[in-house]
Parts: C-alpha cells; sequence; structure tokens
C-alpha cells in the first residue's frame, strides 16, 4: 500500500536533448579527480600523499572535524597531483588509474543480523558515508546522531534528469541490502518515493515506506518530499540518500567491495546523441562529451548535474561526486537587440508578458545559459509562490537569510530547506538574484552559530 503526494505547484521546464534509454560503457578514464568542495563544509586532513599508491577504496582524505568519517579513491593508482588554491587549500585530488584494477577488501556484511553501530562502522571504516546526507543544513550526516526518520527520492523531476527507473533497473539486491542496513541506523520509518506511473526497482523494496509522487518540478526533490511527508522541526534531524549511492552502499555490503560505478546520463540540445553511460565517479568528463562523435558544437557550457542547480565544469574537468547528469546546453553570451520589448516564442515564462510559451504547454526549448536580465533589488510579483510548493515563504527567507536574522531564518523553516529548493524560484526571479547561493549562505551561518 502506498501514499499519494500531489504537488500542484512547480514547473516543468521541457527541453530537448533527452537521453535515449541506451548505455554504453564510456571510455576508461586515465584519471579520477576527488574535489573536496563536493562535501560541504568537510575541511579535508589528507592520508595519500603525491605518490602514494592506492586501491579502489584507499582512503584519500578524513574530515578534520570528525576523523571518524573518511573519504576514499573510486579508483586504483597513483595520487600524481595534490591540486592546492590560497592558503595551502586542498581543491582537488588527482589519481592516475591503473590497469586492471584492484579493490580494498573490506569483506561480505551480514546485514540481517547487524546492530546499528556494527553498519556505522562498517559504512565510515569503507568510506559510504559520505553518500548519506542531512537535514538541516544539506550536509554530510553526523554519525553521532540519529535520524528521525530516512528519505530516498527515486523520481527524478529536474530537467532533463536521469531517468532513475532506468539507471536502477537490475540493482533490486544491492538497493535491498542498503536499505535494510540503513533501517537499522533509526527508529523512524524508511520513506521511499517513486513516480506515480513509473516502473521503479525501488517500489518493490521491503523494510520502507512507499510514496507516488506526482505533479510538476520540484515533486521529485527530496526536500519537497520532506516537507510533505514529515516536516523537520527544530532539533530534529533527518538523512536522505541518493538511489545510485544506495546501490553502491548495497554492492559494498554484498561483495565487500567499495564499487563507484555510476550511470550518467549525457543530455542537453548541444550534444548530437544523448544517452547514458556506465562510468566511474571523478572520471574525466571527456571521456563520455568526446566519445563516438558525441562532442558539442560552437560555445557550450557543460554542467555536471542538472541546468536548475548543478555546477559548471570545464571540458577537461571531472564529473563530480554525487551527480548521475552532465548536461551540455549553448552558452548565452549572445543578445537580442530590444528583446525585452518584442513577443518571445522561443523561452519558457511563468509571466504572460510578452512570452507566449503557455500557449503551447508541451513544446521542448533549446536554452542557453542567458539570464535575460540583470541583477536589480528584490521586485515583489508572487512569481515564486507559484513555483515554490513547500509551506514556507519563500520571499521572506531569502531575505531573512540576506540580513542575517537568525531568529527569522529559524521561525520561517529554515531547517528543512537546501539550495535546490530555490533552484525553480532563481529560475523565475525577475530580480536574477542567485537564490541558491543565498540560502547556502544562510544555511552556512546557522551551523556557526548554532550548530
Amino acid at each position: 500500500m502506498s501514499n499519494d503526494i500531489r504537488i500542484k505547484k512547480g514547473l516543468d521546464i521541457k527541453l530537448n536533448g533527452e537521453a535515449e534509454k541506451t548505455v554504453e560503457q564510456a571510455v576508461v578514464s586515465n584519471y579520477c579527480t576527488i574535489r573536496p568542495e563536493d562535501f560541504h563544509g568537510v575541511i579535508p586532513k589528507l592520508v595519500a600523499k603525491e605518490g602514494t599508491s592506492v586501491n579502489a577504496g584507499g582512503v584519500l582524505f578524513y574530515n578534520k572535524a570528525n576523523e571518524a568519517v573518511k573519504f576514499v579513491s573510486p579508483v586504483s593508482g597513483k595520487v600524481v597531483e595534490i591540486v592546492r588554491g590560497p592558503k595551502r587549500r586542498i581543491d582537488a585530488i588527482k589519481i592516475e588509474a591503473s590497469k586492471p584494477q584492484t579493490f580494498e577488501e573490506f569483506g561480505k556484511f551480514d546485514v540481517d543480523g547487524a546492530t546499528a553501530e556494527s553498519v556505522k562502522s562498517h559504512l565510515l571504516q569503507a568510506g559510504c558515508w559520505p553518500f548519506v546526507k542531512q537535514r538541516p543544513y544539506d550536509v554530510i550526516a553526523n554519525p553521532e546522531k540519529a535520524p528521525k526518520a530516512i528519505f530516498i527520492s527515486g523520481y527524478a523531476s529536474a530537467p532533463l534528469a536521469a531517468d532513475l527507473d532506468f539507471t536502477l533497473q537490475g540493482k533490486e539486491a544491492e538497493l535491498q541490502a542498503a536499505v535494510t542496513a540503513l533501517a537499522k541506523l533509526t527508529e523512524g520509518k524508511v520513506h521511499v518515493s517513486v513516480g506515480k506511473s513509473s516502473n521503479s526497482p525501488l517500489a518493490g523494496l521491503s523494510g520502507v515506506t512507499l510514496h507516488k509522487v506526482s505533479g510538476p518540478h520540484p515533486s521529485g526533490n527530496v526536500g519537497t518530499q520532506i516537507n510533505k511527508i514529515d516536516p523537520i522541526n527544530k532539533g530534529e534531524v533527518v538523512w536522505t540518500v541518493n538511489p545510485q549511492d544506495l546501490v553502491i552502499i548495497g554492492e559494498l555490503l554484498l561483495t565487500g567491495k567499495f564499487n563507484a560505478e555510476r550511470i550518467v546520463a549525457l543530455v542537453g540540445s548541444s550534444v548530437q546523441k544523448p544517452r547514458y553511460f556506465k562510468t566511474v565517479v571523478g572520471s574525466e568528463v571527456a571521456t563520455m562529451i568526446y566519445d563516438k562523435g558525441v562532442e558539442q558544437s560552437g560555445n557550450d557550457r557543460i554542467i555536471s548535474g542538472n541546468v536548475l542547480s548543478g555546477k559548471e565544469i570545464k571540458a577537461d574537468g571531472a564529473l563530480d561526486y554525487y551527480s548521475d547528469t552532465i548536461s551540455v546546453i549553448p552558452e548565452g553570451d549572445d543578445y537580442d537587440f530590444f528583446g525585452w520589448n518584442k513577443p518571445v516564442f522561443n523561452k519558457v515564462s511563468t509571466s504572460r508578458a510578452l512570452t507566449f510559451s503557455w500557449l503551447n504547454p508541451n513544446k521542448k526549448y533549446s536554452l542557453d545559459t542567458n539570464t535575460n536580465g540583470e541583477h536589480r533589488a528584490f521586485v515583489v510579483t508572487g512569481n515564486y509562490e507559484e513555483v515554490f510548493p513547500l509551506d514556507i515563504f519563500p520571499m521572506q527567507i531569502l531575505k531573512a537569510c540576506m540580513y542575517k536574522d537568525l531568529d527569522e531564518m529559524e521561525a520561517l523553516g529554515m531547517y528543512e530547506v537546501a539550495p535546490e529548493d530555490f533552484a525553480l524560484t532563481e529560475f523565475v526571479c525577475v530580480s536574477k538574484q542567485p537564490h541558491q547561493k543565498i540560502i547556502r549562505e544562510g544555511l552556512d551561518l546557522m551551523i556557526k552559530e548554532i550548530g
């Protein structure tokens, strides 16, 4: 028996470049790069120095604030470069992959007979703990504080996001092992959400509370589901895990190996043949973008993640730790003369003033990165509320973050949100304010002042 969640507020942005349901093995990457910036708030303490040889699953660094949380290498090979920034900050760890690959052996784990402490210790030791994130603050979960519930969203509603029903096919055993183990870490429920009409492997798992979600984006965001199922109050913690990360955790438990394999969707209007690739966390994106005639043409932006909340990377960059999508769209560095003063038929907008996308709701667009306006003071339009389904006042919470009023941030529901929850309000913002950046800075302030 499932619970239905119907989201009414939101916006589906239909774009050209959806991935075809075929999977190819990406060219094996010669290098793998891990960036500590992917783990927000973590101060890395190096274990593997330049020249060190590591196995897949070997420790690269740990969190200086909590030494139990370890970060391991997705591949075996040699650490060839430690990229440093200002004040010797560690920006990246580059590993030259060996052939064939060798793995650290953590041993098969008896999930059914395990205790909560043994599960936690095993995940920490094997480097799988960074896959477990928490609300509030949208950071890696604190292993010393038990959550009231665990949330897993198996429904991706973001534009051109990887189809989780497709990428999880055949992974039922790994998913079940991971969910059974994680369920031991909470006295509450494990909430799993899937699309209402989907055929997800997650829907057949035992020991979970199943929810079927429908409605426009951001219905697939785990933050939206938390808000509708079991909102977070002050002093409470919930954990979240991405479905493909569940597969990595499950494989570790079943085989004893840390296999950071991931199926990635290469999408976007600038991609000649959008499709799925099997690769490894931290691999060079060039192994997918430039392989077999997939190269983009013209001046394009490459994004690790979806177009609303992903991170821009260079053509010689690497897939970030949590992404299962690479989006390639045109760079918006050209401008229409008097573009603000004439009817527009090729852009998406929630406003009907001079923009006629509402006349053809099923049309797909080839949008670029142009913001079509400049940064200015907040204008009260009511647009945010149309696309923001959480029971929170978006304008007020953004302003509270900007003037750093901690009491007001708490009262308005800051404990529930993450930057991705404000991706759509940023998209429709006529003031061109960086909503996700504002929320992230607000959360960082709360971590520092409240903890």
